[in-house]
């Protein structure tokens, strides 16, 4: 499941400017908003759920959402994640649509890449849509000293899966924190708080797999 936590965040409604107006975005960057903006209203509407009632559940704006599914604003990273959170689906699910075929080869001009306007944070998508799966797999780069913000806890079950690509990353999870090396790897259920900040002077890229599998059975 993408990370955020709806239940943990209703007390705290997110702040507008954590999105970046539309047109600052890149044109080669519109379509993937768009498309964005089309799963995140159907999604919704999937869940019979009004503007008021999503924000309720995830703590963003009922303002931010409407923005998000007019495609006029592109959400910070944790905008993103508590939406998905709260709409019971996988952060790749509001990136692109989903696919029937067991076998596809997503080519790299295909690959929807996400980038939070605050943090720098680039998350790209590496897995496809399909149907009755759990499983987001990205690659995501932090420029140095960024950070990709607090995630809350997920629901039980969900475990994640980092391997470093390169750089320095410190992963705080709960009250504990782990320093990794390029190459390092990490395992860790989810149902706790977390967030990821690249501590190196150079640029920090790291795969994430968050499973979210146990929850479809």
């Amino acid at each position: 499941m993408a990370k955020g936590n709806g239940a943990a965040a209703r007390g705290s409604v997110v702040d507008d400017l954590a999105a970046a107006d539309i047109p600052a975005v890149q044109p080669a960057r519109r379509l993937q908003v768009a498309v964005l903006a089309r799963e995140v209203h159907a999604a919704r509407r999937r869940r019979m759920l009004s503007l008021e009632q999503l924000a309720s559940l995830s703590g963003v704006s009922r303002s931010m959402i409407s923005k998000v599914e007019r495609g006029e604003a592109v959400p910070s990273t944790t905008v993103l994640a508590k939406l998905a959170e709260a709409l019971g689906v996988t952060f790749a699910q509001l990136m692109s649509h989903p696919v029937e075929r067991e076998v596809l080869v997503i080519e790299a001009a295909r690959q929807p890449v996400i980038t939070d306007p605050t943090s720098g944070l680039a998350r790209r998508c590496l897995s496809p849509v399909l149907p009755g799966r759990g499983i987001d797999f990205l690659l995501n780069t932090l420029p140095p000293r960024g950070t990709a913000g607090l995630f809350g806890a997920h629901r039980r079950g969900v475990e994640e899966y980092v391997y470093l690509q390169r750089g320095t990353l410190e992963a705080a999870i709960g009250d504990k924190r782990h320093v990794l090396h390029t190459g390092d790897a990490l395992y860790f259920q989810a149902d706790a708080n977390h967030s990821f900040t690249n501590i190196g002077e150079e640029e920090c890229a790291y795969f994430l797999i968050i499973d979210s599998s146990r929850l479809h059975r």
